[in-house]
C-alpha cells in the first residue's frame, strides 16, 4: 500500500541517488547485488541481539532495492535482474525471520505461520504478474495489497525493536498477509477471468 501510494514522495531523492550511482560507474544488478548483502546481515544482526544495526542493515537495503529499479529502468532492465531482485528480496526477509527464530526460539512456530504466509502472498503475486496482460512501471504486472514491501519492513522493524512481544506482533504480520492474500487473489479473479 505505501510503496504504490508513497513511492511518488521518495522518488525524488531515489532518482538523484541512481544518478549518483550510474554516474560513478555502478550498474542496477551490481547495486540489487550489495543491497541483498547488506539485507543478510540484518538476520546475522539479530542474532547477535544488535537491533540497531539489525533494522539500519533492512532499511538501508530497502532503499537501495529501490534505487536499483530506477537505476535499472534508466538504463536497459533486465529479466535477470529482475529475477535477481525478487529473489534477493525474499531472501533478506527470510534472514530476517531466520535471526529472530533463532534468537527467540519461543516464537518459532509464528514466524514458520508469517513464512508460509509470505510464499503463499508472493505466488500469487508472482503467477498473477505472469498471467497478466497488464502492464505495470516494473517489468511485470504489480500487484498492489495491504502488505507490500515498507509495510513488511515496518513490521519487520516492530518485531526487532520490540522483541518482547515478538509473537504478537508476528500474528500482526500473519493477519496483515492473509488479508493480501485474500486482495491479490479478488484481483486475480477480476483480471484473469
Amino acid at each position: 500500500m505505501l510503496d504504490t501510494h508513497a513511492r511518488k514522495h521518495v522518488q525524488p531523492l531515489v532518482e538523484k541517488t541512481a544518478d549518483f550511482l550510474l554516474k560513478k560507474g555502478f550498474t542496477a544488478n551490481g547495486i540489487t547485488k550489495i543491497a541483498f548483502a547488506i539485507g543478510l546481515s540484518s538476520g546475522i544482526f539479530i542474532y547477535l541481539d544488535q537491533p540497531f544495526w539489525a533494522v539500519f542493515a533492512l532499511w538501508f537495503s530497502g532503499y537501495l532495492d529501490v534505487v536499483d529499479g530506477t537505476m535499472a529502468r534508466k538504463t536497459k532492465p533486465s529479466a535477470w535482474g529482475t529475477l535477481l531482485d525478487i529473489s534477493f528480496d525474499r531472501l533478506v526477509e527470510i534472514s530476517v525471520i531466520l535471526g529472530l527464530a533463532f534468537r527467540f526460539p519461543d516464537s518459532m512456530w509464528a514466524l514458520l505461520l508469517l513464512s508460509t504466509s509470505i510464499i503463499i502472498a508472493m505466488t500469487v503475486f508472482l503467477t498473477v504478474g505472469a498471467l497478466s496482460d497488464k502492464e505495470g512501471m516494473k517489468s511485470f504486472y504489480y500487484q498492489a495489497g495491504l502488505a507490500e514491501r515498507t509495510e513488511g519492513f515496518i513490521l519487520f522493524t516492530l518485531m526487532i525493536v520490540f522483541s518482547t512481544y515478538l509473537t504478537a506482533l508476528t500474528l500482526i504480520f500473519l493477519v496483515v498477509q492473509i488479508i493480501t492474500i485474500c486482495q491479490r487473489m479478488a484481483e486475480a479473479r477480476r483480471i484473469l477471468k
